[in-house]
């Protein structure tokens, strides 16, 4: 199977956040079809939703030879190992892992969305992802990163 690039969102602001982020990628780079080629520095972010502690988010650039849902199951299934339990949306959670881009793929199904459809409104994603991936260009939009970046207000992201 072709290898192709992939660009997914980590975040988590329940337990020991940074750890978790991190594992979870250590995870990914283990498995046979999964190669993790670059991670943005992380971030400290607001939470979207109910009172909750802020996030620590990031973004990764992964090298797949999956197709989109067997990769997504495998996100899903890392989430779950790190101990996520869905309850709420937009609640608090160990760990939270978004397929954002899949190379240059529009593809919708009713349980995933490539390009990842908040992706565009979300300084928490678009800085890191700007930061490994500048010039990578929405499929939807034909903007890069970096112009998406322009139209987000990224005034309460910090970086650690």
């Amino acid at each position: 199977m072709k290898s192709r690039l992939v660009a997914i969102a980590l975040g988590s602001n329940l337990g020991d956040s940074k750890t978790t982020v991190k594992t979870a990628l250590d995870l990914l780079n283990q498995h046979p079809q999964i190669q993790v080629k670059s991670c943005s520095s992380w971030y400290q972010t607001p939470p979207i939703g109910p009172p909750q502690p802020d996030y620590i988010n990031g973004c990764a650039i992964l090298e797949v030879q999956l197709q989109p849902q067997h990769l997504l199951e495998i996100l899903l299934a890392v989430e779950s190992q790190l101990g996520r339990v869905r309850r709420e949306p937009w609640g608090p959670r160990t760990l939270d892992l978004d397929l954002l881009l899949f190379d240059n793929l529009v593809w919708e199904t009713p349980t995933l969305k490539i390009p990842h459809p908040r992706m565009r409104e979300r300084a928490f994603v678009l800085v890191p992802l700007a930061e490994i991936a500048p010039n990578w260009v929405d499929p939807v939009t034909q903007k890069t990163m970096i112009q998406l970046l322009k139209t987000v207000d990224c005034s309460e992201i910090q970086k650690l």
